[in-house]
């Protein structure tokens, strides 16, 4: 099947009953409090926040999330009732500030900004990609730039080097929604030029999906976030590799609702209380994610 069908799967608007019937079977956790979120808490910043925007204090807030990404959000293994990763914690961190609770409602990726869009959520902090795009669903508060890593076979048997010609001939594993896709959708043309056949994508609702896919040999390459390869490799070193890393010109952001300007920027403010503090630095060294990837938060809206 050419590229063009199959993305036209990303396309498709989700079924708000679809997503209740995610939500019947949705596993909310709340999480518990860390001694740095209490310290955060009482800070002179944080403090001034909750007397700036005295609606949040007390209340409990739901966060989309798809939690199939380790390092970023994923199951507890020991306690399969819980969410653990940066994102919980930086989600934590913010609600300590702001002096409001959290719980989780899993959904797949396609489904977060609709799920955040039809009220079912108040946040998303789920490792999504700020663009210009998904800005006409939600805003954007930024908090870390983007590099993606390339995951190939074990020894990179195609010698696939990035989103670029050496793709071409080969089948991508993409998560639905995300903004690698129409990248490679896009080769088509360099591919034509070259003389040699269009790449082809398999979309799937998930990283873990994708990861399964190179591992059962139906798929060559998975292009994501360079941390969530790492991982990847880290979990099947004998049988993955990551090609290189490449820079993309994105972000990774909180989405919130676009007619809710007074939570956007209550989030953004904790959020820089957050980085001022150095919990963020310290909570991507506690989940092995690059430090350097910081990003002074912005808005990308539309």
């Amino acid at each position: 099947m050419h590229v063009a069908a199959r993305v036209k799967r990303m396309m498709w608007p989700l079924p708000i009953i679809f997503l209740t019937a995610l939500s019947l079977f949705a596993m909310i956790a709340i999480m518990p409090v860390h001694a740095e979120d209490t310290a955060l808490a009482g800070s002179a910043g944080c403090q001034a926040l909750q007397a700036k925007y005295p609606m949040l204090k007390g209340k409990t807030l739901v966060n989309a999330l798809t939690p199939h990404t380790p390092g970023y959000e994923a199951l507890d293994p020991q306690d399969p009732s819980r969410y653990i990763g940066f994102d919980i914690d930086l989600a934590e961190a913010l609600g300590s500030c702001l002096g409001f609770k959290l719980t989780y409602k899993p959904v797949a990726f396609a489904a977060l900004l609709p799920t955040l869009q039809s009220g079912q959520a108040d946040l998303v902090i789920s490792d999504i990609y700020a663009t210009s795009e998904r800005a006409k669903a939600a805003d954007f508060i930024t908090y870390s730039k983007v590099f993606d890593g390339v995951l190939v076979a074990k020894g990179n048997p195609k010698h696939i080097t990035g989103i670029n010609t050496s793709l071409c001939g080969n089948i991508a594993a993409e998560n639905t929604g995300f903004v690698e896709v129409p990248l490679v959708q896009n080769l088509a043309p360099e591919c034509k030029a070259v003389g040699k056949p269009e790449p082809s994508l398999q979309l799937y609702d998930n990283n873990a999906d994708c990861i399964q896919a190179i591992l059962a040999g139906r798929a060559d390459t998975y292009i994501n976030d360079v941390n969530t390869v790492d991982q990847a490799v880290k979990a099947y070193p004998d049988k993955l590799s990551k090609a290189v890393a490449v820079t993309l010109p994105y972000s990774i952001g909180i989405a919130v609702p676009k007619n809710k300007p007074e939570l956007r920027a209550a989030i953004m403010a904790a959020l820089i209380e957050v980085q001022k503090a150095g919990v963020e630095t310290s909570l991507l060294k506690k989940w092995s994610l690059d430090a350097g990837s910081i990003e002074e938060p912005r808005l990308v809206t539309q």
